[in-house]
């Protein structure tokens, strides 16, 4: 296996330089399961386990493993290895882990091109695009909207219009998978060295265009629900697939619960539209509600701003308030047991010096 074909460059090489003298070799992880990876390195793919001490320093799920991630590894017999550390990442798509816990769930990284794909079937949503805009703008890859199942739709015009008014200048895209129309558009960001992502909701045809682009069935795919065109989750887990002399391609499960895990930047590149207006303000602090010579009031009044789209805006940021400030408990939570340990080693030491 070629390492320059998975995206393997000068800058891994000059990270990777303090690695070679431990006699490691670099890998790409293709696949991440519980506590075992799936790497992909010059000797073929191996098996691969985090070795106890990097598993011990971690302190949070930035610190394992993700899939995209270029690895050091020292090799096994047997096709088995072990990973002693990750080499820094160049961009991450992340989002915040299902349920109550305030836990990152990296998607995908080392990216450079991120498609997120929405299906012009009764499954489009222009507030779920939304929402992946904004986390995809936070990622540090490229982001480009592939609008999929054209050959489901009969008012592709309309909705492409609906989703260029969102799109902020980010290119879109209309294809159709199942009938090969508009995937040429799609081969302007493949290319050896490249990394693309597909990111989208169940059903939206992620799988069917990994297996178009990869001219094999790489990943099995389902039909979607005839009653509201919502799809199963085909794909169960995130994995990297080699596509012949143009890059590889990362395919991920479908995301129904899409909780931010970024900045304000993010929201501000997502929504540069409503950033834009709220400059023609009278006051720098206005919060956009009732105060006089309002750029935004204004321009919901003379229908210059949807007023689903300012919902929209609002509510993710609510939503991203609400985070940092579960956030920065868990930061004082970590800090304050952080002194009590080391209170508690001092108090130990003078113990049994005494």
């Amino acid at each position: 296996m070629d390492l320059k074909v998975l995206g393997w460059n000068s800058d891994y090489e000059t990270y990777f330089q303090q690695h070679y003298g431990q006699g490691y070799v670099p890998g790409r992880v293709t696949v991440e399961h519980k506590r075992i990876y799936r790497v992909l390195t010059e000797q073929g793919e191996i098996l691969a386990e985090l070795k106890g001490k990097l598993r011990y320093a971690a302190t949070g799920r930035e610190d394992f493993p993700a899939v995209g991630d270029w690895a050091a590894l020292s090799l096994r017999e047997e096709n088995r290895g072990l990973i002693h550390g990750i080499l820094p990442r160049k961009s991450k798509f992340s989002r915040k882990a299902a349920g109550n816990t305030t836990e990152e769930q990296m998607v995908a990284v080392n990216i450079d091109t991120v498609l997120i794909l929405n299906a012009l079937n009764g499954d489009f949503n222009i507030r779920r695009l939304e929402r992946y805009l904004t986390m995809a703008c936070e990622s540090g890859a490229y982001p480009v909207i592939v609008l999929s199942k054209a050959d489901l739709c009969e008012d592709i015009e309309e909705k492409l219009l609906q989703v260029e008014a969102v799109a902020c200048g980010v290119p879109v895209h209309v294809i159709s998978s199942i009938k090969g129309e508009g995937l040429q558009r799609i081969e302007q960001y493949m290319g050896i060295g490249k990394t693309i992502a597909l990111l989208g909701s169940s059903g939206v045809g992620k799988s069917t265009l990994v297996n178009t682009l990869t001219g094999r069935e790489a990943v099995r795919t389902q039909e979607v629900r005839a009653g509201d065109d919502r799809g199963k989750h085909t794909t169960t887990y995130r994995e990297l697939h080699v596509l012949p002399g143009r890059g590889v391609i990362i395919d991920t499960p479908g995301m129904r619960e899409l909780q931010l895990w970024c900045s304000e930047e993010g929201i501000q590149d997502a929504f540069d539209d409503i950033e834009e207006i709220a400059t023609g303000c009278r006051f720098k602090d206005c919060s956009h509600d009732k105060e006089p010579g309002c750029a935004i009031q204004q321009a919901l009044v003379e229908g210059l701003l949807e007023e689903s789209r300012w919902l929209s805006y609002k509510k993710l940021q609510r939503e991203l308030l609400f985070l940092q400030g579960k956030q920065d408990q868990q930061a004082r939570i970590a800090v304050k047991k952080h002194h009590k340990a080391i209170s508690k080693s001092i108090k130990q030491v003078s113990k049994n010096k005494y």
